[in-house]
């Protein structure tokens, strides 16, 4: 790979490819076994905005290659502040090492960067936009922990209209035979254009009505920083929620993720239930980024 801006940079084959590559990092990420394997590469991140798991899951796993890190957590401690360009900051920073990983609050910016950069560059999240290696993860923690992902049966839950997670994810499962559900309040659904694109087997549904039946059920917060008018957000503040109730309807083979941070939407007893897989999933975001440095700097 050149960069990685969008899941749909990927095909099928690629996406396997770099799952079953994930596998053979796990034991290094466990601290296992070791590998040079980047040693004398440096990986710039720079993140306009906040990350705790996508940014330390990317430090740990290019330190955990023999790789280094330099990093740029905020706007507001880079030269952007004084009012230079992302085009510009992107030239400069891409001299100083051999790729970058990108966060953005604006759709777009990661596929911007990746035209004024002399090396490969890896969307981390742009706005509203798309979060690939999220879903790499995503579907990684699904093989591990279900055994595959063709034949599933997938409720995404929550906010799936300005949810990036959700955006990259479901273009992705619709490469693979899977059933999906969508469950949303009504003004954060899908947008339908959006919808129209895909192909794939896809339904509008109710949690209550499918909860029994489905193989995972992915739930996102309320992204409360993409809505332009606080008092439209509070209207779908607490409008769902997995609980205890929610676990005893599940099938004992299901599992249930977040990409993470969690608001409300899912209550803290069920963490300790066998369902509850997001902070496994949280980790597996560390042999999947090695998979993808070695991919792009390799």
């Amino acid at each position: 790979m050149r960069h990685l801006i969008s899941i749909e940079d990927l095909n099928k084959d690629d996406i396997i490819r770099i799952l079953n590559k994930s596998e053979e990092f796990e034991d290094v990420a466990l601290g296992k076994r070791r590998s040079r394997i980047l040693e004398g590469k440096i990986l710039a991140n720079l993140f306009f905005e906040p990350s705790t798991r996508t940014r330390m899951s990317f430090e740990t796993a290019m330190k955990k290659l023999g790789g280094e890190v330099i990093n740029v957590s905020a706007q507001e401690a880079s030269s952007i502040a004084k009012g230079e360009t992302l085009a510009d900051t992107i030239k400069v920073v891409s001299n100083y090492c051999d790729a970058i990983v990108i966060r953005h609050p604006l759709e777009g910016a990661a596929r911007f960067a990746s035209e004024h950069s002399r090396v490969p560059v890896i969307n981390a999240g742009d706005g509203a936009g798309q979060h690939p290696t999220q879903t790499l993860l995503d579907l990684y923690t699904i093989k591990k922990e279900i055994g595959r992902i063709d034949g599933l049966k997938i409720a995404l839950v929550g906010d799936l209209k300005y949810s990036r997670t959700i955006h990259s994810l479901i273009k992705a499962l619709t490469l693979f035979e899977t059933k999906i559900y969508l469950v949303s309040p009504p003004v954060l659904e899908l947008p339908k254009e959006f919808l129209e694109e895909l192909g794939g087997d896809i339904e509008k549904a109710e949690l209550d009505q499918i909860v029994g039946d489905v193989d995972v059920i992915y739930v996102t917060r309320i992204q409360k920083e993409r809505f332009l008018d606080e008092e439209e957000y509070r209207k779908v503040t607490g409008s769902y929620k997995i609980t205890l109730e929610t676990v005893k309807k599940m099938k004992e083979s299901a599992i249930i993720l977040h990409p993470l941070p969690r608001v409300d939407e899912i209550a803290v007893e069920v963490d300790y239930t066998k369902q509850a897989k997001y902070f496994k999933q949280a980790f597996y975001g560390v042999p999947v980024r090695m998979a993808i440095l070695t991919e792009v700097m390799l």
